[in-house]
């Protein structure tokens, strides 16, 4: 697991470290191009969802626990894109599988 933090450490949810290393590649090209937009995830521990304004003058810290940066899917951050700019904001998408690798059961 990895921690996003909202504000200064005042708010933080678990999420799973390859897809944070996904949301942060999204989250980071939104915020450079100073973009705000909402992000809807759900709380790990099944309480419900939170939702966070992203802004870029909130900050935000992404603390991975891992040694190794994981391999990222172009396609998914494509997608994850493509909902962050969306009337809903940025919300988890199931990972589709990458063009040209074998599908995996």
């Amino acid at each position: 697991m990895a921690r996003f933090i909202y504000d200064s450490s005042t708010t933080a949810i678990d999420i799973e470290e390859r897809t944070l290393a996904h949301l942060r590649i999204v989250i980071m090209n939104k915020l450079r191009r100073s973009e705000s937009f909402m992000f809807d995830v759900e709380v790990a521990d099944g309480s419900g969802h939170r939702s966070f304004w992203m802004s870029p003058s909130v900050p935000l810290q992404f603390h991975f626990f891992g040694s190794r940066p994981p391999r990222i899917n172009r396609e998914w951050v494509e997608e994850l894109m493509l909902v962050a700019s969306g009337p809903n904001g940025l919300s988890i998408v199931p990972e589709p599988a990458e063009q040209g690798a074998p599908a995996t059961m």
